[in-house]
């Protein structure tokens, strides 16, 4: 069986936030694959709809044998389970788990795109991503992580958090 490394964001602006981080490790762990690494968690203001509570941000490394598509459905579940409701695109959220790599794959489908098409764009995705993954090359862009902070527009607040 092949074990495929994959990176995925974790987010959550609602309830206890770092508790729901360690839930949706916890749920990953058990469904989708090991965790190889994770990043320091970081506090962030919204994105997208600013007017909200701001929100705890984190990245693991996992080793899945399961398809992109599996592991999209998967993490969907987790997400359901956890109580979250899609109301409003970028809205408050229990939890948010975001396929941001799958090994160097460029997948492009109505309901699935990897790499996730905003990563150079969000500061709250790539800080903890390079803390765990700054040489990997982001296959569409052909630049690293590091590459894509340096580059990075965005100038949302970012910063450790500390429980």
């Amino acid at each position: 069986m092949k074990l495929h490394k994959i990176f995925l964001g974790l987010g959550s602006n609602l309830g206890n936030r770092e508790g729901n981080l360690l839930m949706a490790q916890r749920l990953i762990k058990e469904k989708v694959g090991q965790i190889v690494l994770k990043s320091s968690i970081y506090e962030t203001a919204a994105w997208g709809i600013v007017e909200q509570n701001s929100f705890l941000n984190q990245v693991i490394e996992v080793e899945t044998s399961f398809s992109p598509n599996a592991v999209l459905h998967l993490i969907l579940n987790i997400e359901k389970d956890m109580g979250r409701v899609r109301q409003v695109k970028w809205g408050e959220r229990i939890i948010d788990i975001d396929i941001l790599y799958y090994e160097n794959e460029v997948i492009s489908m109505e309901n699935l795109s990897i790499p996730h098409p905003f990563i150079q764009e969000r500061q709250f995705v790539l800080v903890p991503l390079c803390e765990i993954a700054a040489n990997f090359i982001h296959p569409k862009l052909e630049v690293s992580n590091l590459e894509l902070l340096k580059n990075c527009q965005d100038v949302g607040e970012i910063s450790l958090f500390i429980g």
